[in-house]
C-alpha cells in the first residue's frame, strides 16, 4: 500500500510538472529572388516597335510575331501581330476567349486599361490570379490597322504562390512594353 501511494504521488508530480512548451510564433520566411535590374532596348519589326528588357532573348518571325524569352526566369512572352481588316470585334472576342480559357484555374481576373492618344495605342492587360497557365495576357491596338496580343507563360507547372514574385517583375516589363509601343505603318 505504501508503494502504491508513492507511485501515485510520483505520477501526480510528474504530470503536473510537465508543461507544454508555449508555442512561439515562427518568423515569416521570405524567398529571396534576385532579378536583374531591368534595362531596356528598342525592339523593332516592320509593323511596330517597343522597348523590351535587355535581359531577354528576342525571336521575330516573318509575320511580325515575337517571342520574348526570359531564360533566367524560365518564362516566355508570346506576341502575336494581326492586321485589322474590318474585324476588330472578332479580334477582341478572340483575346477575351484566351483570357477566359484560364478562368477555370483562376481565382480572379483583374484588368487595367491603357489609352495613349498621342501614340494611338489602346488596350487592356489581364492579370489572372491562381494556377492558370498564363498569368498575364494583353492586347493593344490602334483600332484601325494594327492589333497585338501578348501572353506570358512559364516553363513550369503553374503554382501561383511560387511564381508570384516573377509575375510582378515581368508585369513591369509588360507595362513598359505597352506604354512604349509605336505603330510603324
Amino acid at each position: 500500500m505504501q508503494l502504491f501511494k508513492y507511485i501515485i504521488i510520483f505520477t501526480i508530480i510528474t504530470l503536473s510538472s510537465c508543461k507544454d512548451d508555449e508555442a512561439l510564433p515562427k518568423p515569416n520566411g521570405y524567398l529571396r529572388l534576385d532579378y536583374p535590374k531591368a534595362r531596356y532596348q528598342k525592339s523593332v519589326t516592320p509593323s511596330y516597335e517597343f522597348e523590351t528588357n535587355k535581359n531577354t532573348i528576342i525571336l521575330v518571325n516573318e509575320k511580325n510575331w515575337m517571342r520574348i524569352k526570359y531564360p533566367k526566369i524560365r518564362a516566355t512572352l508570346d506576341i502575336t501581330y494581326r492586321t485589322i481588316n474590318n474585324n476588330i470585334k472578332e479580334l477582341l472576342k478572340e483575346t477575351e476567349k484566351l483570357t477566359l480559357k484560364h478562368a477555370l484555374k483562376a481565382d480572379a481576373i483583374y484588368y487595367d486599361t491603357f489609352d495613349n492618344i498621342d501614340k494611338n495605342v489602346y488596350g487592356k492587360l489581364n492579370n489572372v490570379t491562381g494556377n492558370a497557365a498564363s498569368p498575364i495576357q494583353f492586347h493593344i491596338t490602334d483600332s484601325t490597322k494594327n492589333f497585338l496580343v501578348g501572353a506570358l507563360y512559364f516553363n513550369t507547372r503553374p503554382n501561383y504562390d511560387s511564381i508570384y514574385p516573377a509575375i510582378k517583375y515581368l508585369e513591369k516589363d509588360i507595362k513598359r512594353l505597352i506604354s512604349t509601343t509605336e505603330w510603324r505603318n
